[in-house]
Formats: C-alpha cells, sequence, structure tokens
C-alpha cells in the first residue's frame, strides 16, 4: 500500500501498529530510540513476509527525526503514512511536578509528535502526493486524570495540533487525525499501576484492576485493539476523515 513510518515502535502500541501496518502491506521504517528494539520488530515483520527496516532516532531531536524521514523517503521510495506513536507518562500530582518533569514529558509527548508532523508534511508536499499523519493521544486527552496532570495536558496539546495541522495541510491532500487509547496492556500501564500503587499502598496490578473494572467492554485493552483503528486511518477508508481525535477505548470516556 505505501510506506509507513512508526515511532517508538520498539514494544507496546507502536509494535503492534507496526507489525498491522506491515500486514496491511505497507513496507513500515520502524523508529526507536531503542535501536534493539526497533531491529527486533523489524526482524519480526521481515520474518513473518513483510518488509521492514529499523531506524533509530529520539523524536525529541528534531534534525533526527528529520533525516530519518529522509532517508526513509530515499531507501523505502517515499513516504505515505507517520504515525507519531512515541509518548512516555508520569504519575505525579501537580504540586509536585517539577519543571523538569515538565520538559521531558512534553519533549516526547508534545515537541516529538511535532518534530514528526513537521518532517513527514514536508515529505509528502515535496513528492506531491498526499498522505495520513497519525498522532498518538490518549483519553487523558479529552479527560484530565488525577496525578496525571501533566500528561494529560501533552495529549490535549496533541488534540489541537491534530486539528491545526488538519487545516493547514488539507490543500495538500494531507489528512490528520489522532487515535485515544484508554488503559492498554502494556510496559507504559505497568509503570502507571506501579507509581500509583507506591502512593496508594496498592499491590502490584491492583490499580489496574481498579481502573479496568470501569471499562464498559469488559477487559483491558490490547495493543492489537489499537493497532486496528490506526489501520483504517493509516488507509483509503478514512479519506474524509481529518482532524479527529477518536477514543479506542472500550467505553472509558464517552463523549
Amino acid at each position: 500500500m505505501g510506506v509507513a513510518v512508526v515511532t517508538g515502535a520498539g514494544r507496546g502500541i507502536g509494535r503492534g501498529i507496526a507489525l498491522r501496518l506491515s500486514r496491511d502491506g505497507h513496507a513500515v521504517a520502524v523508529n526507536d530510540r531503542d535501536a534493539h528494539g526497533a531491529t527486533a520488530v523489524a526482524e519480526e515483520i521481515r520474518a513473518a513476509g513483510g518488509t521492514a527496516v529499523a531506524y533509530p532516532a529520539d523524536v525529541t531531536d528534531p534534525g533526527a527525526v528529520t533525516a530519518m524521514v529522509g532517508q526513509v523517503a530515499e531507501e523505502l521510495g517515499g513516504l505515505d503514512v507517520m504515525v507519531a506513536n512515541a509518548g512516555i507518562a508520569q504519575v505525579k500530582p501537580l504540586l509536585e511536578v517539577t519543571p523538569e518533569d515538565l520538559r521531558t514529558i512534553f519533549d516526547v509527548n508534545v515537541f516529538g509528535v511535532v518534530h514528526c508532523l513537521q518532517a513527514a508534511a514536508r515529505v509528502m508536499i515535496d513528492r506531491g502526493t498526499g498522505g495520513k499523519i497519525v498522532n498518538a493521544a490518549s483519553i487523558a486527552g479529552h479527560q484530565g486524570f488525577a496525578l496525571l496532570g501533566h500528561y494529560s495536558a501533552t495529549k490535549f496539546a496533541v488534540r489541537a495540533l491534530t486539528q491545526a495541522a488538519a487545516k493547514e495541510l488539507a490543500p495538500h491532500r494531507i489528512t490528520v487525525n489522532a487515535y485515544c487509547p484508554g488503559i492498554v496492556g502494556t510496559d507504559m500501564w505497568d509503570l502507571i499501576d506501579e507509581q500509583m500503587g507506591a502512593r496508594s499502598g496498592a499491590g502490584k496490578g491492583e490499580t489496574l484492576k481498579q481502573y479496568a473494572a470501569g471499562i464498559p467492554l469488559g477487559r483491558v485493552q490490547t495493543a492489537d485493539d489499537v493497532a486496528a483503528f490506526v489501520s483504517y486511518l493509516a488507509g483509503p477508508d478514512s479519506d474524509y476523515m481529518t482532524g479527529q481525535a477518536v477514543m479506542i477505548d472500550g467505553g472509558v470516556v464517552m463523549v
């Protein structure tokens, strides 16, 4: 179908997205700050018969992102889809959040998205073939969560960037949308469970179980659940959809 870049694809949701886009027929550029993780996922895709190349790079470095995207377009023959998936979380009351905490989480979750969006859009505009830009938001981008205030703020920012970029890039036939996962069984939620449990005295897995009890569909989300929706956003069936940040969360937050 085309060429797709997936950032933060060495594990978790990003890995699931990379595998799914490969099954959809895309050549996948597997990005991660962890070279080992990116290489392992690229090898996994190739072992299944797909086309994938590992591109280690830190999304907080705009020069590295621009270089990566240019290299992908040259080596894989274009750029059709950019999935700005890389993200981090931190559990902390707002009264304890430090300037360094803010810089770290905004560098990855907001600046990283902007760097990916800019680099991808420039290549897509130069090629004149349009494209799809898909950003990682969250249910925390629709509703602020206690102890995740600064994380929530980054995801609200992604929604705003998605809307603005969708308006600016529409004349170039580039759509910009975001996906908003909920409670996903990944390393990130393991970290949230651990950090929240340390504050509340809950044992390992208890916080995740408490949050999961509020999921109307009755189970914790998987990376494949998210990847299935990203597949839609990256494919032709979503050609008339842009500027949206859609929740794929089992019904945790309904608006």
